[in-house]
């Protein structure tokens, strides 16, 4: 399994005691965590202004994530042009999911499935993984 980390969920998952950080660390042993520069700076640039001292989480999850090349071209999908590199590396990639955290942008793909890669919350994801076996159902 490939799962694409936007930017907000790399951000989120730097925070002090972020579940999501442990949850991705879990995940990581199951799948192939991605991301590329651009969800990486946009996340660096907002802790960097917001909560300097979660660098060094940041930094550590940066190292066991796989940095894919970035590209942009028509997904085929009705989406932001500051959202393209995001929904573009994830089908480069190949990845099955694009995991992200942001509704305002990426909420009505959510559950869809565009050029390969389902676009999912941390909540869908979830589901998603209890569904196939690979995570018990708390």
């Amino acid at each position: 399994m490939r799962v694409f980390l936007d930017a907000n969920i790399l951000f989120s998952a730097s925070l002090p005691k972020s579940h999501l950080a442990l949850f991705l660390e879990g995940l990581a042993e199951q799948a192939d965590l991605l991301s590329n520069l651009y969800a990486c700076e946009e996340a660096a640039r907002n802790l960097t202004a917001k909560f300097p001292k979660s660098l060094p989480a940041f930094q550590k999850l940066c190292r066991v994530i796989e940095l894919v090349p970035m590209g942009i071209f028509d997904p085929g999908v009705e989406i932001a042009v500051k959202d393209q590199p995001i929904l573009c590396g994830a089908i480069a990639a190949e990845a099955d999911y694009l995991l992200t955290g942001d509704k305002k942008d990426f909420g009505h793909l959510f559950g869809r499935c565009v050029s390969g890669v389902t676009v999912v919350s941390v909540e869908l994801l979830l589901r998603e993984l209890v569904d196939q076996g690979m995570l018990k159902e708390p």
